[in-house]
């Protein structure tokens, strides 16, 4: 997240077939091209295409974001056993230490769960993620085209986008609040406003983006919890 909020005061060469490094011709180009060929699909488009290609790109890492909330869940589960492991030995001894952590590998075999399962799904999300918002940035052609009230190339004159990037973010933060530690939850209300701030300067085209992408994981984040979850967040 800050990485990316730090990007929208970087001023990036446009990205063309030319543009050099792996980072540019694998993953950022290939992007970029297939927001013009969607675009082009419906009539020069590009608000649209933005759409289309984020749900698109959603739906593709849809997978590892299914992998990584299974493996969540079984940690979850193990919770009990290995808090009951820690007040076993004794963690100021490094002999009491290394017996605790084989009992946790054993843990682990014995239930079929990988402890590092849950992070290497993010580890291929992001690079995918941050590509799409480059080629978004770096994409000549978008700057050049409006989409309903606002153009791509500027920041929103109405501020509807960021006030909605915002909402749509703290919404889907609450969704996932109760799986972080209590003192994590301050974010629940630092990153909606950094979202807010960071659109009242960036591109829409950038704030579309987000805003798309927070819905889709909103809805996702609605059937991955089930409506019981639902029903606790609204109370």
């Amino acid at each position: 997240m800050i990485f990316l909020l730090g990007g929208c005061g970087v001023t990036a060469e446009p990205i063309t077939a030319e543009s050099t490094g792996i980072w540019n011709h694998y993953f950022v180009f290939p992007l970029s091209w297939f927001i013009i060929f969607i675009a082009q699909l419906f009539d020069g488009n590009y608000g649209v295409s933005i759409i289309f290609v984020t749900i698109i790109i959603r739906l593709a890492i849809l997978p590892l974001t299914l992998k990584q909330n299974k493996s969540s869940k079984a940690m979850q589960a193990l919770k009990p056993e290995m808090e009951e492991l820690r007040q076993k030995y004794d963690m100021k001894k490094p002999e009491e230490q290394q017996k605790m952590q084989q009992e946790m590998m054993s843990l682990y075999q014995k239930h079929g769960v990988n402890p590092l399962a849950g992070c290497l799904p993010i580890f291929i999300q992001m690079p995918i993620l941050m590509a799409f918002y480059f080629a978004i940035m770096r994409t000549e052609e978008i700057a050049k085209h409006s989409f309903l009230w606002f153009d791509l190339g500027a920041p929103d004159p109405f501020y509807l986008l960021p006030i909605i990037a915002a909402g749509t973010t703290f919404l889907q933060s609450r969704m996932t609040m109760h799986t972080l530690p209590e003192n994590m939850r301050i974010m629940l209300y630092i990153m909606p406003a950094m979202i807010l701030f960071a659109g009242l300067a960036m591109p829409s085209a950038l704030t579309l983006y987000w805003v798309i992408g927070n819905i889709f994981m909103i809805i996702q984040t609605y059937f991955l919890y089930g409506k019981q979850r639902q029903v606790e967040v609204n109370a």
